[in-house]
């Protein structure tokens, strides 16, 4: 994990107030006015300019404290907290001791979710507490049980290693999936593995891989879980390249006359292998529910047969323009 990370937590109040404000502005939760408290004079035109400076610094701030669970029973507890950190600010022990909240909770929310990731639901998942335990001894300058370079290698090796046990898993009842999924009533294997089942059959042209294509689709994991889908969406379609994609799907949509809707089982060969992408793991099967909507020729494509047509009318045009 990267080191910056630690001192995320240090600025994430200044980083925030302006931008929940601007997403808050029509719907902010204001947060009830607290005990009115003795004010301070403004004698002068700088008091006059240092209060309004402070007032206007809260800019986001009621609509952070909001999400954050801060109503008009708690605010008074923020406001002690406050005055006591402004306060003692310059106060290197209390300074440390509010850098220990901020990273601890940083620390709890973040670091530990990423370094348990992969070893949920299994019998090495981390402990929260001896988690924080050899936080802690790195602190305290305690090797009783590893050096931060012995604990990290150990870590590491051992975290890899789970993974990829847990990846030829996952990989092996992705192939067990496909056997199935071929017997199934209607469903078509190619050389290359890929599945399909035609599910509405269309009538019109079918796609070259240099063509781009309009599609509506919906991306599944053989579980279900829906990962993708242009249904969701505005517009619902989606236009690209059939050879700027996975090729599954360069397979598939380059054998869907337009109209068409297809079911495609896509292997791991075919998609993304042993590469991890977004809410996609190692050795994924994918499942798309495809239908292609239009086909767009390229350009040099058009030309060639506007010429063809009409080789008079497109000579003497060109030339014109010349």
């Amino acid at each position: 994990m990267k080191k910056t990370v630690l001192f995320l937590a240090m600025v994430m109040l200044a980083s925030t107030f302006t931008g929940v404000q601007a997403k808050n502005d029509k719907k902010k939760k204001a947060v009830a006015t607290v005990e009115q408290v003795a004010r301070p004079e403004l004698k002068s035109t700088s008091d006059s300019l240092s209060y309004a400076a402070g007032m206007a610094a809260t800019e986001g701030l009621m609509s952070y404290l909001s999400q954050q669970g801060v109503d008009s029973v708690s605010m008074k507890y923020f406001i002690e907290s406050f005055n006591e950190a402004f306060d003692n600010a310059d106060d290197p022990m209390y300074k440390a001791k509010m850098i220990g909240q901020q990273v601890a909770s940083m620390i709890k929310e973040r670091a530990f979710t990423y370094f348990s990731k992969d070893l949920k639901n299994t019998k090495d998942s981390l402990s929260l507490n001896v988690f924080k335990e050899g936080f802690v001894g790195v602190l305290n300058n305690d090797t009783t049980y590893f050096t931060v370079a012995n604990a990290s290698k150990f870590f590491k090796t051992r975290n890899e290693a789970i993974k990829e046990a847990n990846n030829q898993k996952y990989k092996k009842e992705n192939e067990e999936w496909l056997v199935r999924n071929a017997q199934k009533e209607g469903m078509k294997t190619t050389a290359s593995g890929l599945q399909y089942k035609v599910l509405v059959a269309g009538n019109g042209a079918i796609p070259k891989a240099t063509d781009k294509v309009t599609v509506k689709y919906e991306g599944r994991m053989i579980d279900g879980t829906v990962f993708d889908s242009s249904y969701k969406r505005n517009p619902q379609t989606a236009t690209f390249g059939c050879n700027q994609v996975i090729k599954g799907w360069t397979e598939a949509l380059t054998m869907m006359p337009v109209g068409s809707k297809w079911e495609i089982c896509i292997p791991q060969e075919l998609g993304y292998g042993a590469q991890e992408a977004g809410q996609i793991k190692p050795y994924s099967t994918l499942v798309f529910t495809v239908e292609l909507v239009g086909i767009e020729k390229p350009k040099e494509e058009k030309a060639e047969t506007k010429t063809t047509a009409t080789p008079a009318k497109q000579t003497k045009k060109t030339g014109s323009k010349k």
